[in-house]
């Protein structure tokens, strides 16, 4: 078996490990997760705090309705009505109650999807923005705008389908772009709401109401500084989640995949480690966020929550990277290549 060349193993010891990237193993003082992959991250500076496997490629549940969200908030308007088709209230699995033929806006439908989960309204929007496989063609394409490599997308509601996949790191994307918009923020930290029964069979009569309740445990028992997000079940994916909760300034997100104790005792330990620790030594960068990169920008610990989207202005932004230090890690890499070429030639001649 023939040896690396000296200069190639020292050289690939010293490479970066790719932007975003976040190293695979957690902290040795990290909370113990009984989960195959988790991450928490400060959203004010981009910090990876620590995580487990961030990049595993796993079944996403429910969770990927944060990137439905993210992708179909800016392109529908909410004040809109839609009339329910019968393949909208035919979804398997978890639903809001929607009703063929019935009419709802599309900020009820929106409440729908994020409060108690519902297939039904996540494949309602779809159909309001032009149609399922559009749908899922704009969510992919959101996904890899966001920087979100790990993600394939089959349908916007997270049931498990072939292929279907993100990873812990990517789910704490979607939260950074929806936390970035009031309009998230409202539907995620909604604890419950009246939602619009079936229509009314006799002329002039009032349509009536129920009661939706958000599913996400951190929320209705009251975590101290809870924002959010998105809980998530399936028979494939286990339990997944993500949390996100603000105090001093700071706002924090806790992705957990594939957990096999409850959600919110693990969420809990994530959060409270991940705020008695923010001078922690990065793990790693969120794709975008750097030292002078603050993607989502808190008020403080109390009151309303202000949130603003980062418009990078240099190219190497996307990649987590300012301009001069990407153009050092091009001439780096060139130089790696040059020096891995005459290495391995002069190996040859020697052996």
């Amino acid at each position: 078996m023939r040896r690396v060349p000296p200069i190639l193993l020292a050289v690939a010891l010293t490479l970066p490990t790719g932007a975003g990237a976040a190293r695979a193993d957690e902290p040795p003082d990290a909370p113990v997760v009984a989960a195959k992959s988790w991450l928490v991250a400060d959203l004010t500076t981009g910090s990876i705090l620590a995580a487990k496997r961030p990049h595993r490629q796993l079944p996403p549940a429910s969770t990927l309705k944060t990137l439905t969200a993210v992708t179909l908030l800016p392109k529908l308007d909410k004040t809109a009505e839609y009339r329910v088709q019968w393949e909208d209230a035919a979804v398997e699995g978890s639903a809001v109650g929607i009703v063929p033929d019935a009419t709802y806006t599309i900020n009820q439908l929106f409440y729908g999807l994020m409060l108690p989960s519902g297939n039904d309204a996540a494949h309602a929007l779809a159909s309001a923005a032009g149609g399922m496989h559009k749908t899922v063609r704009m969510m992919q394409d959101e996904a890899r705008l966001l920087g979100a490599t790990d993600t394939v997308v089959r349908n916007p509601s997270g049931l498990d389908a072939p292929g279907q996949v993100s990873s812990a790191y990517d789910l704490a994307l979607f939260a950074k772009a929806g936390l970035a918009r009031h309009d998230f923020r409202k539907y995620v930290s909604t604890v419950t709401t009246a939602f619009p029964a079936e229509m009314p069979r006799r002329p002039g009569k009032e349509r009536g109401t129920y009661q939706i309740y958000n599913q996400n445990p951190l929320l209705l028992h009251g975590y101290r500084g809870v924002v959010g997000v998105k809980t998530g079940y399936t028979t494939l994916a286990g339990r997944t989640f993500v949390g996100a909760a603000q105090r001093d300034g700071h706002l924090l997100v806790v992705t957990i995949m594939a957990t096999r104790e409850s959600t919110e005792p693990a969420a809990e330990r994530l959060l409270n480690w991940g705020f008695a620790h923010l001078d922690q030594p990065p793990q790693g960068f969120l794709v975008g966020a750097g030292k002078e990169d603050r993607p989502v920008a808190v008020s403080g610990s109390s009151g309303p929550t202000v949130a603003t989207e980062t418009d990078p202005s240099t190219a190497g932004a996307d990649l987590g990277l300012d301009l001069p230090e990407a153009l050092a890690v091009a001439l780096l890499t060139a130089f790696v290549l040059m020096a891995g070429a005459l290495g391995v030639r002069g190996y040859r001649s020697r052996s």
